[in-house]
Formats: structure tokens, C-alpha cells, sequence
């Protein structure tokens, strides 16, 4: 595995942590659940992007 796929999983992982602490706060801020998803989804997207692409020995 590349060290960047490997960086784009730790992220993804952290941000779901986050996701996850701050939906199960009582008054959770709709904004910053929608920021987290946002940048969770994205972090997916460019491991999918790494997946697609061929590799090269």
C-alpha cells in the first residue's frame, strides 16, 4: 500500500471519528456535521480516484 493511500485512510477514519463525536453531542451544529461529511466524502473520492489509476512498476 502507498504511503499516500495509507494517509488518505488514516484521514478518512479520523473524520469518521469526528462524524461520530460530534453527532452524538445533544445539540449537534448541523453545519459542522455537513462540513465533516463533506470533507469525508471527499477524502473517498480521491482514494477511489488512487484505485482507478494504474499502477506502474
Amino acid at each position: 500500500m502507498s504511503e499516500r493511500k495509507y494517509r488518505l485512510m488514516e484521514r478518512h477514519q479520523k473524520l469518521d471519528e469526528m462524524l461520530r463525536r460530534a453527532q452524538s453531542h445533544r445539540f449537534a451544529d448541523p453545519f459542522e456535521i455537513a462540513r465533516l461529511k463533506k470533507l469525508k466524502l471527499a477524502v473517498k473520492d480521491r482514494l477511489a480516484r488512487l484505485a482507478r489509476r494504474p499502477r506502474i512498476a
